[in-house]
């Protein structure tokens, strides 16, 4: 077989946290006067929290010197918010012993600071699988740019053509096929039918979904 390490994004394929960053979102920005559509909001799912507010700040011209403290505020308030209302996504347990079984090599690509990572893992319990955790917090570019996929493969030990990776949002698939690796595309159900995916290798409707037989036609 190709493939002998699998790496997975965080943030709504692990852990139904996607409307909660769009709630804590919301919450600093409407200091500001504004509220993001979910459509809004989907066109820069996966970018790190300092590009996200970035991109919002210009766009509404809102004040250059407030975008530190926005960006603290809503890390802040979506640890808060995992810790209250975190749930994992179905098949969560499933996927890793699926892979763990396999002597796949598990590692965690995330555009989530590493702070929140570590909490994230805890809460799910999947601490004890995870041989690499990469955080684009600390690289110098982040999702759609492959560094943070590459970063990861590097700390274990595997070629990019050896990594088959689980990604939900666009950006986080296009830094996948950006590292000439494998991609297999978990969108929401609101996501689930836009033509975008069609860059993926792969499109599935949930985690549990996955098998051997779609691992073998990889």
């Amino acid at each position: 077989m190709r493939y002998n390490t699998v790496i997975f994004d965080m943030d709504g394929l692990l852990i139904d946290s996607e409307p909660l960053w769009a709630e804590a979102a919301n919450q600093v920005f409407g200091d500001f006067g504004i509220c993001l559509t979910p459509e809004e909001y989907a066109t820069t799912t996966g970018l790190r929290t300092r590009e996200f507010v970035q991109h919002w700040f210009s766009l509404y011209q809102l004040p250059a010197d407030m975008m530190s403290a926005a960006e603290k505020g809503i890390e802040e308030r979506v640890s808060e918010l995992i810790a209250q209302k975190g749930r994992p996504m179905p098949g969560v347990k499933e996927i890793f012993e699926f892979f763990q079984s396999r002597s796949f090599r598990i590692g965690l690509a995330s555009s989530s600071s590493r702070k929140l990572i570590d909490q994230v893992s805890r809460q799910l319990g999947i601490e004890s699988y995870l041989m690499a955790v990469s955080s684009a917090e600390s690289l110098n570019l982040g999702k759609p740019h492959p560094e943070v996929y590459l970063n990861c493969s590097t700390l274990l030990g595997s070629r990019p053509t050896e990594c088959l990776c689980f990604e939900d949002s666009y950006n986080g698939m296009i830094a996948v096929k950006s590292a000439r690796m494998t991609c297999v595309v978990v969108p929401s159900k609101n996501e689930f039918h836009r033509p975008v995916w069609q860059t993926a290798d792969l499109k599935i409707s949930s985690l549990q979904n996955f098998n051997e037989l779609l691992l073998v036609s990889l």
